[in-house]
């Protein structure tokens, strides 16, 4: 498995090329959507690479295989809980194991600087559902109508991970 790496904004294109596969392939995955992020330039992606902890590999076409993202609020009342987002593996690397190093990369950057993780992951991906609940993520609600896609509503799971319970 290649080693994981926090992304920098020369980064740019190819975390727009990863990320805009996952939200075509995967609409219900994320609350993002391909038509709004699509419209963005490399360099609206570099700035989310610069604000945020993205992490990232590469696999063996020279491409990011997957990523994982981490969003710490700025303000004073919310920055101790950060959010896990964008996780993404290309089905090439899945099995592999890259998904959990990639959810370990974020959650061991962000020990000591927030005190909880969050996330919300679509109720039929089980299989996402057990990488979270492995890396000791537990879930506290569900969202109805989180999303709606082309006039369809969908779920959310809403989990979280307590740094001080430990995983």
């Amino acid at each position: 498995m290649p080693p994981i790496r926090r992304l920098t904004p020369a980064d740019a294109q190819a975390f727009r090329d990863i990320r805009l596969e996952g939200l075509q392939r995967y609409p219900t995955s994320f609350g993002a959507s391909y038509d709004d992020e699509r419209m963005q330039t490399p360099d609206w992606f570099g700035a989310r690479i610069a604000d945020h902890a993205v992490f990232g590999a590469d696999g063996r076409d020279g491409m990011l295989a997957g990523v994982a993202g981490l969003l710490v609020p700025t303000g004073a009342k919310l920055r101790h809980k950060g959010v896990l987002w964008g996780m993404y593996v290309r089905e090439s690397a899945r099995g592999t194991g890259l998904a959990a190093a990639l959810v370990d990369a974020v959650l061991a950057y962000a020990r000591g600087i927030v005190d909880e993780i969050k996330l919300e992951v679509a109720p039929e991906n089980l299989a996402a559902m057990r990488l979270y609940r492995a890396a000791g993520f537990v879930e506290y609600a569900r969202e109805p109508r989180a999303l709606k896609i082309d006039g369809t509503y969908h779920d959310s799971v809403l989990m979280t991970l307590d740094f001080a319970r430990g995983a």
